[in-house]
């Protein structure tokens, strides 16, 4: 399973759609080999250096965290259900209203359009709040 890495009044808390197969076997976000989240978030600056999945533990370290909007694994995020969903972005509100990130940023404009109800949702800020 699959670990939420979160801590009170982060900068950021990412949000992936669901953990993929190689991330549920590992125990961390975004392992498959040629992912582009790690590489991304140390070019935009956010960390110092390149990260490995594997040290997902070090980004509270930096403001940082990572959850997911659905916890099932799945080989694809289209296996997912609208009710898979919609739960998720009920569960999703539930973190963030406990753990108070300064920024959510789901990654996934579909998923995130699905799970709150937003077909109109754009890439970038919102004006509605989770």
């Amino acid at each position: 399973m699959i670990h939420d890495v979160l801590a009170p009044k982060l900068d950021v808390l990412f949000c992936g759609i669901n953990p993929g197969l190689m991330s549920e076997a590992t125990g961390h976000h975004f392992a498959r080999p040629g992912n582009r989240f790690w590489p991304a978030l140390h070019l935009s600056g956010f960390t110092p250096r390149l990260l490995a999945p594997a040290e997902q533990h070090l980004l509270p370290s930096y403001g940082l965290g990572i959850t997911n909007i659905v916890a099932r694994p799945s080989a694809k995020a289209s296996e997912l259900t609208k009710e898979e969903l919609v739960e998720g972005g009920l569960a999703l509100t539930a973190k963030v209203t406990a753990a108070e990130p300064s920024i959510l940023a789901v990654l996934g404009i579909s998923a995130y359009r699905a799970a709150f109800a937003r077909p109109k949702a754009r890439i970038g800020p919102q004006e509605e709040l989770v």
